[in-house]
C-alpha cells in the first residue's frame, strides 16, 4: 500500500514536467523579445506597437493555458450513482446477465442512450456511477470525465466537458502567438544570415526565437485543425477513433446536430464571448442533442422535457432541457 502511495504521488510530480516545459520555453520568449529585441532594439521599428500587440497575445495565452490547466474536469453527478439499494441488488447479483438487468432498470430513469460494445449499459466499476452519454474514465486522473475528450499531459488535465472551450482557445492563442513572433522577428533573421545584425549576444535570441516559433506553430497547427473538424462533427478524439454505439447501433455522427449548433454547444449562444476563456458551453455535460430524435422520443424523461440539471447546493431538481 505505502509502495503505491509512493509511485503515484512520483507520477503526479512527473506529470507536471511537460507543463514546467512550456512555462520555461514561454517565459524563455518573453524575455528574448521584450528585453533582447524591443527594448535594446536593433532598430527604431521595434517599439511600442510591438509591445503592445506582444502582451495582448501574450496574456490571452497565458489565461487560457492556465484555464485549460487548472479547471476540474466535470464528473457525473448523483443522480447517475447507485442508490444504497440498487447497490446491495448489484453487488449480491451473481448472474451477469441479471446485473445488466438491474444497469436498464435504472438507466430507464436517466437520459442514457450510448451502449457498451457488447451493447450493455455502461457502468464504471470504479466510481460506481453509470456513465452518462459521452463520459468515459480517465485512468490518470482516476475519475470519469463528462464528455470526455483526451488527457493531455501538456496541460496535465483531461480534456472534456468543463474545459474543452479553453482547450481550443488555448490552441488559438498559442498559434496567435507564435505567428506574431515569428513575423515581427522574421526581419532580424534575414539580417543574422546577411551579417548585417550587431554582433551581440542577443542575436542568438533572435535565431532561436524563429525556430522555437515556427516549430511550435506547424505542431499546433495540425492539432488545431483537427480539433476543428471534430467541433464541426461534433465528436471528442475518443469517438473518433470509437464510434458511439446506441440502442440501434453505431453511429459516428449520432451528436452531430448541425454546424451552427455544434458550435454553440461547444462556445454558447453569445458570440461576443466565444473568445473570451470563460465558461459558455451549453447544457450541464449529462445529456447532448442526438441526430435522431426518435430515440430521445423513447424516453419519457425526455418526451415531456420533463429533466433535472445539480443545482449549485448540490441538490437535483429543475429541468436538464432548461440547461441546455
Amino acid at each position: 500500500m505505502a509502495l503505491s502511495r509512493g509511485l503515484r504521488c512520483c507520477q503526479r510530480v512527473f506529470s507536471w514536467i511537460p507543463v514546467l516545459i512550456i512555462t520555461s520555453v514561454v517565459l524563455w520568449s518573453y524575455y528574448a523579445y521584450v528585453f533582447e529585441l524591443c527594448l535594446c532594439k536593433y532598430d527604431k521599428n521595434c517599439g511600442l506597437v510591438y509591445l503592445l500587440v506582444f502582451h495582448v497575445c501574450f496574456v490571452m495565452f497565458s489565461w487560457t493555458y492556465w484555464k485549460s490547466i487548472f479547471t476540474p474536469p466535470a464528473t457525473p453527478c448523483k443522480k447517475f450513482q447507485l442508490s444504497y439499494s440498487d447497490k446491495q441488488r448489484y453487488e449480491m447479483e451473481e448472474r451477469p446477465d441479471a446485473q445488466k438487468q438491474i444497469l436498464v432498470e435504472i438507466a430507464k430513469k436517466l437520459p442514457i442512450f450510448t451502449r457498451a460494445q457488447s451493447g450493455a449499459i455502461r457502468f464504471c466499476d470504479r466510481c460506481q456511477v453509470l456513465k452518462p452519454d459521452r463520459c468515459h474514465h480517465c485512468s490518470v486522473c482516476e475519475t470519469c470525465v463528462l464528455k470526455m475528450d483526451h488527457h493531455c499531459p501538456w496541460v496535465n488535465n483531461c480534456v472534456g466537458f468543463s474545459n474543452y472551450k479553453f482547450f481550443l482557445l488555448f490552441l488559438s492563442y498559442s498559434m496567435l502567438y507564435c505567428v506574431f513572433i515569428a513575423a515581427t522577428v522574421f526581419q532580424y533573421f534575414l539580417k543574422f544570415w546577411s551579417g548585417d545584425l550587431p554582433n551581440r549576444p542577443a542575436k542568438f535570441h533572435v535565431l532561436f526565437l524563429m525556430f522555437v516559433a515556427l516549430m511550435f506553430f506547424v505542431s499546433l497547427m495540425f492539432l488545431f485543425g483537427y480539433h476543428c473538424w471534430l467541433v464541426a462533427k461534433n465528436r471528442s478524439t475518443l469517438e473518433a477513433f470509437s464510434a458511439p454505439v446506441f440502442v440501434n447501433g453505431t453511429d459516428r455522427n449520432g451528436f452531430n446536430v448541425g454546424i451552427r449548433k455544434n458550435l454553440q454547444q461547444v462556445f454558447g449562444e453569445d458570440r461576443r464571448l466565444w473568445f473570451i476563456p470563460v465558461f459558455t458551453s451549453q447544457g450541464n455535460g449529462h445529456y447532448f442533442p442526438l441526430k435522431n430524435r426518435s430515440s430521445e422520443s423513447q424516453n419519457p424523461l425526455l418526451a415531456n422535457e420533463d429533466m433535472w440539471e445539480e443545482s449549485d447546493d448540490g441538490s437535483e431538481e429543475g429541468s436538464l432541457g432548461e440547461s441546455l
